[in-house]
């Protein structure tokens, strides 16, 4: 999809994340809390990313421990003078937010993910 495709069909503060990269102010996101059952999908591209049984309470942002196979690719992030990795929606490449190795068991990972660039969806 062409950016001014993308610009169409996000909102300014969804497009600055998903396109630009960027991060919603801490403790604003609408999932960070939630504990019903259900998927997390991409708002880009609607693609399944996250479960509900791999959410746990973490930061101010919504965290999990594992993403669905193939949901997501890792990219290495130099800005704000840091190292980190980038997690991206690998159908539509839209940024999601870093993947830190601090997180509980089984992975040990925590996806620290942009609650704006998830839609939730109750099963």
């Amino acid at each position: 999809m062409s950016e001014e495709r993308w610009k169409q069909k996000l909102s300014e503060e969804e497009y600055q994340v998903l396109r630009e990269k960027g991060t919603e102010p801490p403790g604003t996101g609408n999932y960070i809390n939630k504990d019903e059952e259900g998927v997390y999908r991409c708002k880009g591209c609607g693609q399944k990313l996250f479960s509900s049984d791999s959410k746990f309470s973490s930061s101010k942002w919504p965290s999990f421990y594992d993403a669905v196979d193939g949901s997501v690719e890792y990219r290495e992030d130099k800005s704000h003078g840091m190292v980190r990795t980038e997690v991206v929606c690998s159908r539509c490449e839209s940024h999601l937010g870093h993947v830190f190795d601090d997180g509980p068991k089984p992975t040990g990972k925590r996806f620290c993910i942009n609650s704006i660039a998830l839609n939730f969806e109750e099963e």
